[in-house]
Order: structure tokens, then sequence, then C-alpha cells
């Protein structure tokens, strides 16, 4: 049989940084198979490769055993070659079905049903008249999957589908991928699940510094195994979380109502939680049920005079993100670039931006000594893969920048700790240290909230949680006595 997609030799330079060294990957037709590999470890570039975003430095491309050149994405998808890029490719001032448009022919109208329909088959809803500027993450996500699914590609790459969301959605994704796999569609899969990988995948494919390091079929292995495999090392046990007394409240929500002026927004009823000092409080959710606007008002990007907001025992309503830093707050946005930080600004200035209380600044000035030092001491500490302090936020992968944005914050030693999204796109490893310093905080007198669309995640380290549905919040449930079909539930809006 010969395969759908050849790379032989394949190698792709940035300056001094070989991305892809001497690559080798064969996809065979109706395959689904998986590309695993820690952060930086050149998946992305291999991605971009395929899909015609860069150019090979050397090697060939061999479709159907042809080979081929992919100037452009639109080579690629002329071939029959769909992609989901984990940062997305589509235009904030246009609607989710003019943005379709642009890549699949066919009346707006026409596409609107079209839309709506796979949304429903899929779990992957979303407005067709929305703006996209007004979407979540996850939402624009789901965009993406339903744009490369309408195209109706031979090879279908997709990177972190299932992290937008529910377990019952995530059910029905894989029974629609095992579908097209029958009638003949490869898949290129790239996930940090890698449970869903021995459950989906039949090939998996490792990289490692650039290069192909070993191919294993993923049912024959452990998650375990696999780890060990993709980051070359075993892995840590997980940090117990030592009990705590319940300690003094260090944010609270009383009944905090708030009415979203944008159409496509939502709106929050009667929220109320408690959060003390010494425990870390999940926030679980499908993505665009007021996560944004949730992480807004208590972050004081949108301010709510009142005290239906307060924070260390002090009404917060009325101040502004500044005010509630000094406090001993700290916040770790979703979107990485442009509010976690400023792409085109090095990872030094983006330190300054909120650690600039931690030395950075005196009299006004900027201590470049003092914040080039504090810029590496996050990068050491958190495993940034990047040339130094002096790198802009926008070269690195987008993995690499969320531990910088996490260490960033959590090295200001905060007294409350909002993480939206912690460890999204971040490889086991990382995820798995950024999660035992969660808890090390916790266990230190930390107050967290972490809002997280992996289910896994707030199970593994939170000592309670809610679901957030349609901006209502569900009662507190002690994970320990919570299973994930109950938690999915409150998540479809099926709770008691």
């Amino acid at each position: 049989m010969t395969a759908l997609l050849s790379l032989q030799g394949v190698s792709k330079r940035y300056g001094a940084v070989k991305a892809n060294s001497g690559i080798d990957l064969v996809v065979d037709p109706g395959s689904i198979h998986a590309i695993l590999g820690e952060n930086g470890a050149g998946k992305s570039t291999l991605m971009k490769l395929i899909y015609g975003v860069e150019s090979p430095d050397a090697g060939s491309i061999l479709w159907k055993g042809q080979p081929v050149t992919l100037a452009s994405p639109a080579d690629a998808r002329r071939l029959g070659i769909g992609m989901v890029f984990q940062h997305f490719s589509l235009f904030e001032t246009l609607s989710v079905v003019q943005n379709i448009a642009l890549i699949v022919p066919g009346r707006q109208a026409d596409l609107a049903r079209r839309i709506r329909a796979l949304g429903a088959e899929f779990g992957l809803e979303v407005d067709p008249e929305a703006m996209v500027h007004a979407l979540s993450v996850g939402e624009r996500q789901r965009v993406e999957i339903i744009r490369c699914l309408l195209l109706e590609p031979e090879l279908l790459i997709l990177d972190e589908p299932t992290s937008v969301l529910p377990p019952q959605s995530v059910a029905r994704l894989f029974d629609t991928l095992r579908a097209l796999q029958a009638r003949g569609m490869a898949i290129l899969f790239i996930s940090h699940k890698l449970e869903e990988i021995k459950e989906l995948c039949d090939t998996a494919t490792i990289l490692r510094g650039g290069q192909v390091t070993g191919r294993v079929t993923p049912r024959d292995h452990s998650a375990k195994d696999l780890a060990t495999l993709m980051i070359g090392r075993a892995m840590p046990p997980p940090l117990p979380a030592t009990p705590q007394a319940q300690g003094e409240v260090r944010l609270e929500l009383s009944g905090l109502d708030y009415i979203n002026d944008d159409p496509f927004g939502v709106s929050l009823r009667d929220v109320s939680l408690r959060l003390h000092s010494g425990e870390i409080v999940g926030i679980a959710g499908i993505s665009g049920n007021g996560q944004q606007e949730l992480a807004a008002l208590i972050s004081g990007e949108v301010m709510r005079p009142g005290d239906a907001i307060r924070m260390m025992g002090r009404a917060v309503g009325g101040l502004d993100a500044a005010h509630r830093r000094r406090l001993g707050f700290a916040f770790v946005p979703e979107e990485r670039l442009g509010r976690g930080a400023v792409p085109d600004m090095s990872l030094a200035d983006n330190a300054l931006l909120t650690a600039h209380s931690a030395g950075l600044v005196q009299r006004g000035f900027i201590r470049r000594g003092p914040e080039r030092a504090y810029t590496a001491a996050i990068i050491a500490a958190y495993d940034v893969r990047t040339p130094g302090p002096e790198a802009e936020a926008a070269a690195l992968s987008g993995g690499n920048l969320q531990k910088f944005i996490m260490g960033r914050e959590m090295m200001l030693a905060p007294k409350l700790l909002l993480a939206s999204q912690p460890t999204w796109g971040v490889d086991i490893g990382a995820a798995t240290d950024i999660r035992q310093r969660l808890v090390a905080m916790r266990n230190e007198g930390a107050a967290i909230l972490v809002i997280s669309e992996e289910l896994e995640e707030l199970f593994q380290i939170c000592d309670r949680l809610h679901v957030l549905h349609k901006g209502h919040l569900s009662p507190s449930l002690q994970t320990a006595a919570t299973s994930v079909e109950q938690v999915g539930s409150y998540m479809i809006g099926a709770g008691a």
C-alpha cells in the first residue's frame, strides 16, 4: 500500500536552532497517527512543514508516493490536507461563518446550516453569526475543527483537539474520527493526554530534540511508559497535598451578577464561592459558559463596584487590576499572547509587566540587571526552552510561553492566585511540574483558584470543585467524593 504522506530526511533550522533534524515519517491511509514530544521537541515545526506554512531546508515530502512542494497552506488544502493549529488562524473582526467562507466554498446561509449541523453532531456547538473576537479560546478551536471537517480532507492534522470538550463530547468526537478513519481518512493527532492516544491511535512517532527517537504502537505501552519515552526520564511521583486546617478567606464572591453588554458574551447569575488559604478550588465547565467573564471580574479587567467581590477581607469590586495585585493577587490569563504576554516584547520586559514590584524598578527607572536576573531565574526554574531573557515572547512555542507566564506569576509568591487553563498546550512533564508547584503553594498557605477544562487536572490537584454552566455556578463539590460523570452532568446542565 502506498503511503499517503512520507517525509524523508526533513530538516528545518531557525538561525542556530535546529527545530527538525533528518525527520522520517510515514502516514498510511486510514490511520490515526500520534506525534508525541515535549514542548520544544519540534512537533509544531513539523506540522507547519506538512501544511505548507514553512518550507524544509533539506529532505523531501511525498504525497501518495509523488514528491511535492508545499509553498503555502492553500497548496496543502488542494492536495487534501487540513489542519487545526494550536494558535488559531481566524480573523477576529469577522463572524464565524465569514471566517469559514474564506476557505470553504458555498453561500453563507448554507454554510451556517452546515456549521450548526456539524456542531450538533460532534459536540462542537458554536453560533455561526458570532464575532470571533467575542469567542473564548475553546470556542475558537471549535471553529477551526469545523472548518477543517467541512473541507473533507484526506489527511486531518489535529493539535490538542479535545482540550475544549467535556468527557461526553470527547467520546462522540472519537466515534466521529473512527468513522472518518473507516472511510479512508488519515489523521495526525497531537495530544498531551496519553490515555487518549492509547485509546485512539494506531501508531505513535516520538520526537525529542527535533529528531525521531522512536515509533511505537500506543496500545502496547502504559501511559507512564509513553511519558518516559517522550521526555527521556521517569515521571516524578505526584506531590501529596498536605491536609490543612481551613485558613482565612482570601476570595469571596457573594451573589455576583454580571450583565454582559456583548450580545455574544455570557452573563453571570448569582455566583457565590469562598476560597480559603491553603486550598485549591477548581472551576470546571465547557469553554464559553462564562469562564472569561468570571476571570475578568476577579482579575479587575472588568470592575464591578460593590462588595460582591472580596479579596483578603476587603471589597475590591471598584479596584483596578494593579490595586488588586498590591493586595497579593496574581493572575494567569487564558490567552497567552496578547493578554499573558506582549508578543513583540522580550521575556525580560514581559516579566516587568507584573513583577515590577519585585525590585525591578527603582524611583521610576527600570533596573535592567535585576530584570534580567529575575527573568533568567524563571527560565531556569521552569525549564523554559529559549535562548535567554532577550528572546521575544512570540518566538517561544506555546507550551514554553505558558511555562514562562506561570513561572512569572508563581515566583511572586502571591496570597491569592487565579490560574486560567494553567497547563493548556503544555507537555506532560511540564504539566506535572506546574501541578506539583501549585500543590506546593497550596501546602504553604496560598489560596488558588484554577479555571480548567482538563477534568483530570482538576481532580488531581483540587480540594473542591464548582462547575460553570451558562453563567451559573454549581454548588461546591468535594473532589474526593465526586465522580467525573457527576461533573460531566453539571457541565451539560443536567446536574442535580
